[in-house]
C-alpha cells in the first residue's frame, strides 16, 4: 500500500487538512495517511524544513511526502514534484525541500499539467487544488514526467550553522519542541569534536551546564540540563516545564560551548 506523509502549517482549527486528504482519498482510496505534523509555526519554511529532514528517513521507500508551508502561494514560486531515488516530494519550490542532497535527487518537476490539478485553482489554496490531487495520482503510478516540465536546481534557504571561533563553538536554537525543549543547530559530532574530551561550560541565556546528560532522568526539577535529542542535536530541557517558558527564550537564541581545560 502507497503511504502518503503530510506536513503542514495549517494547525488543527480549520478545515485545511481534512480537505486535502479528502482530495487524496478520492482520487486513491487504498492510500495510507500518515500525518507528520500540522503544528509547524506559521509560514516557517525552516521549521519545516528541519521537522521533515529528520522525518522523511524513517519511512517506507516510496513514501510521497506533501509539505505546505507557503507563504508564496499564488506567486511565482513553482509548485514542484521532486523525485529520489527513494521518495517523491509534493510541495513549493521555497526551499523547504533544501535538505535533499543533489546526488539523491532523479529529477525535479514543475508542476504545469492541469489535468491533475482540482479546478478552478485557488490562489491561496494550493494544498487542495495542486498538491494533494498530485500527490494522489503519483501513488496510482502516475509517471513523474506527466505532471509538467523538468527543471535544473532547487531553492535553498539559509539554515544557520555553528561557527567554531578558537576555543568556543557558537550555534543557536533552530527549533522549540511541544514540550518547550530547545532544539540547537549543533550536532553531537560537531560537540564532540569541538570538546575532544577537554571540560566545556555550555551558556544559553542565564543557564550555565558543564555536563551532558544522557536522559531526561537525570535532570532536578527547575534545573536545566544539555543532552542530546534523538535525532543527535544538542537540546537544553527542564524537567517536568517548559525550558522556553522557564528561561524566557526563543528560536534564534545563541548557545555557546566554550572549553574550560584540557
Amino acid at each position: 500500500m502507497k503511504i502518503i506523509a503530510l506536513l503542514t502549517d495549517f494547525g488543527y482549527k480549520d478545515n485545511f487538512v481534512g480537505v486535502m486528504k479528502g482530495v487524496i482519498l478520492s482520487i486513491n482510496p487504498q492510500v495510507n495517511l500518515v500525518d507528520i505534523s500540522h503544528g509547524i509555526k506559521p509560514q516557517s519554511i525552516l521549521e519545516a524544513y528541519f521537522l521533515l529532514k529528520n522525518s522523511y528517513k524513517f519511512f517506507p521507500k516510496g513514501t510521497v511526502f506533501v509539505a505546505v508551508v507557503d507563504p508564496g502561494v499564488g506567486s511565482k514560486r513553482k509548485p514542484v514534484l521532486i523525485q529520489t531515488n527513494d521518495y517523491f516530494f509534493v510541495g513549493p519550490n521555497n526551499g523547504i525541500f533544501s535538505f535533499l542532497e543533489s546526488h539523491d535527487i532523479k529529477r525535479i518537476i514543475h508542476l504545469t499539467n492541469d489535468k491533475y490539478f482540482l479546478k478552478p485553482v485557488s490562489s491561496t489554496f494550493h494544498g487542495r487544488d495542486i498538491f494533494a490531487p498530485v500527490a494522489g495520482f503519483i501513488s496510482k503510478g502516475v509517471s513523474p514526467e506527466e505532471f509538467g516540465t523538468p527543471i535544473k536546481g532547487m531553492k535553498h534557504i539559509e539554515v544557520p550553522k555553528p561557527i567554531l571561533e578558537k576555543d568556543k563553538l557558537l550555534g543557536e536554537i533552530i527549533y522549540i519542541d511541544g514540550f518547550g525543549n530547545l532544539i540547537s543547530n549543533i550536532s553531537r559530532n560537531i560537540f564532540d569534536k569541538f570538546t575532544r574530551g577537554s571540560e566545556f561550560e555550555i551558556t544559553i541565556g542565564k543557564a550555565r551546564m558543564s555536563k551532558i546528560s544522557s536522559s531526561y532522568a537525570e535532570a532536578k526539577v527547575e534545573s536545566p540540563i544539555a543532552l542530546f535529542d534523538s535525532f543527535q542535536n544538542l537540546e537544553i530541557s527542564i524537567k517536568a516545564a517548559s525550558c522556553s517558558e522557564k528561561l524566557g527564550l526563543k528560536e534564534g537564541e545563541k548557545i555557546t560551548i566554550k572549553k574550560t581545560a584540557n
